[in-house]
């Protein structure tokens, strides 16, 4: 369970955390918070101080009804996001989250490491091979349709088996391409029902068979969110109960919005299991 991000090992034998940096006007939850190098600097600083292992910068908005940008619109976002925190803070893993093989060519060129990809390679024709060539990790997640279209009517027969059945079969085309590195998202809230959400996270630990890390976005979401009855900006609480799960259940990477809560859950786990 070790990944080698541009000759830097890491160890995911115990879970790690991923932060999220948006530097969209639109995301979900922080969107317009971090549009300028000084506030996206001053965030980055404030995860790597809480404890995270990764910081994940996406250019583009990913929620249920978000609209595909451009490489070049998203270039613009992400390069001078990525070249500023790679400058300030060498030694943190920086991941960058895209669809576009243009967008994580330069990424890689300016200091990113991880390749997180929502589509596994399906939007782009030339993503798999390009991570190929950059010989970095390569997150692949389970998207049923497109952002724009994903939440509109999401249909399985057997959830986990599909989204399953989905993610071996990407695999299989990385391992072909040459990709060493691969980890696993089985996609939570990306055409999927809150129903569909719970039954992939109760049964998470069936992934483990596979035999990659397991990457774990549930931060904030509809889940969440529709399930409690509160807001966005009210679902930290929810989030951290959900990341307890699927620590328990096998996830080795928490992909995050608030850093520190995720840093003590790990803890507190970690604490169980050695008991």
């Amino acid at each position: 369970m070790t990944i080698n991000c541009n000759g830097s090992l890491m160890d995911l034998s115990a879970p790690r955390v991923m932060g999220i940096l948006n530097v969209t006007p639109d995301s979900f939850h922080d969107g317009g918070r971090y549009t300028d190098i000084a506030a996206i600097l001053q965030r980055a600083g404030q995860m790597i101080q809480e404890g995270a292992d990764i910081i994940d910068v996406g250019g583009m908005s990913s929620k249920p009804g978000g609209i595909i940008i451009s490489p070049e619109e998203e270039l613009s976002r992400v390069v001078p996001a990525i070249e500023a925190i790679h400058e300030r803070y060498p030694d943190i893993i920086l991941s960058i989250d895209t669809i576009h093989a243009a967008v994580a060519a330069e990424a890689v060129a300016h200091g990113a490491s991880i390749i997180n990809d929502i589509s596994a390679g399906a939007l782009d024709k030339d993503m798999i091979h390009t991570v190929a060539a950059l010989k970095v990790p390569y997150i692949i997640m389970h998207m049923q349709g497109t952002p724009e279209t994903m939440q509109q009517a999401p249909t399985y027969h057997n959830v986990v088996t599909e989204v399953m059945d989905y993610l071996i079969l990407r695999m299989q085309f990385c391992r072909e391409a040459g990709i060493k590195d691969v980890i696993i998202d089985p996609g939570f809230g990306f055409g999927k029902t809150n129903e569909h959400n719970f039954a992939l996270l109760k049964r998470l630990a069936l992934f483990k068979i596979l035999n990659v890390p397991i990457l774990a976005g549930l931060s904030r979401k509809s889940m969440i969110t529709k399930t409690l009855g509160i807001k966005n900006a009210e679902a930290l609480n929810g989030t951290t109960a959900l990341n307890m799960a699927a620590l328990i259940n096998g996830a080795n990477i928490l992909r995050v919005h608030d850093v520190k809560e995720a840093r003590e859950a790990i803890a507190l786990y970690l604490a169980m299991i050695r008991a």
